[in-house]
């Protein structure tokens, strides 16, 4: 029986590629880490081991114990800072591991980074600026504004983001994080997102899926109205949106290995602008395409485990569109097809 450890156990991500693991045909054996606890408590695992958080110096050798003794065959992490020590140390991890070269992974987690990149291949972005000092941070807001995107170079789930018209805040904002020389100021372009999933062998795309987002899950209930946890979203095949995000990954990657996930922002024209990579992992919802009927984690497992590289009758966007995931605590998410909900939603009048 295979063997996989899956970091962050009981945290949204992991449980979306727990889910997909459990969704095979042929058993895993789960063993699952986190600092957390009580999330640790709720995982679907078969061994559960609470660990020191990532930036203890204590986590790489307990990590390193538990690899020891569980013997797992691969390790699956969804989260960026557990996956940057994992390539980091990659020599050194006596256990298989689906990631690109370090480089990228280093230069996927700096924003203002990727955006450079982007911009030098030519690809439509946000106009940005890595804001050092408050003078920075007024010449954004007369070249950018009115409304401007302030974010931090690093960080996920929307971390020390907000979009504002209000200089005075802004300062006030990036002061109180310390961020000056580590957020960026950027142009907003509009609400509408777009992301696509996508695993690539040794500079192959193996299969890739798009997706629009309809909203975030608690969005109103953070400053900058992102949670980093998808609510609704649906499915959708385009070819614009399909180049734009292969073009984000060249421009970082030649030979691209192991998962790109890539957001988009679109443009008043409706162009889509590449914002981020979330690299060596899946977004959060990957149960999402499981259900629709394609197994990322499978996907993965199958290439690093087995050796075999699945073959899609149509490797982008194999799903049909129109596919809706809706999410909310404490309930199953379900999937819909967007006829369904038109049926079944009736508006009041």
């Amino acid at each position: 029986m295979k063997r996989i450890l899956i970091s962050e156990a009981g945290g949204a991500p992991s449980i979306n590629v727990v889910k997909s693991i459990r969704a095979m045909k042929e058993p895993v054996y789960l063993i699952g880490i986190s600092s957390d606890k009580y999330l640790l408590a709720l995982s679907d695992v078969d061994e559960k081991y609470l660990v020191p958080m990532v930036k203890d110096s204590l986590f790489l050798p307990v990590l390193k114990e538990i690899i020891k003794k569980t013997q797992p065959d691969m390790i699956f992490s969804q989260n960026d800072e557990v996956i940057e020590v994992l390539s980091r140390e990659r020599k050194k991890i006596d256990s298989k591991l689906f990631l690109p070269k370090h480089r990228t992974i280093l230069l996927c987690h700096d924003k203002f980074a990727s955006y450079q990149s982007w911009k030098e291949a030519k690809l439509s972005v946000p106009q940005t600026e890595l804001i050092k000092s408050p003078e920075d941070l007024k010449k954004a807001f007369r070249n950018f504004g009115p409304k401007v995107w302030i974010r931090s170079t690093k960080g996920w789930s929307g971390e020390g983001a907000i979009c504002t018209e209000d200089y005075a805040f802004a300062r006030l904002w990036i002061q109180y994080y310390q961020g000056w020389g580590k957020f960026t100021a950027a142009e907003y372009l509009s609400p509408i997102s777009v992301t696509w999933m996508s695993i690539w062998y040794k500079g192959d795309l193996v299969v890739a899926q798009g997706r629009r987002r309809i909203e975030w899950r608690f969005g109103h209930h953070s400053i900058s109205g992102i949670t980093g946890q998808t609510g609704v979203a649906v499915t959708i095949s385009d070819k614009k949106v399909d180049e734009v995000a292969q073009r984000a990954i060249f421009a970082i990657d030649k030979r691209p290995h192991g998962i790109f996930s890539v957001d988009m922002a679109l443009d008043s024209k409706k162009i889509p602008n590449p914002t981020e990579i979330n690299i060596g992992r899946f977004f959060a919802t990957s149960y999402f395409f499981t259900t629709g009927g394609v197994n990322m984690a499978e996907v993965v497992i199958k290439i690093l485990l087995e050796g075999k590289t699945p073959v899609f009758k149509k490797k982008v966007n194999p799903l049909k569109p129109g596919l809706v995931w809706i999410r909310q605590i404490d309930v199953e998410p379900k999937i819909f097809r967007e006829e369904e909900l038109r049926k079944i939603i009736i508006p009041f009048s």
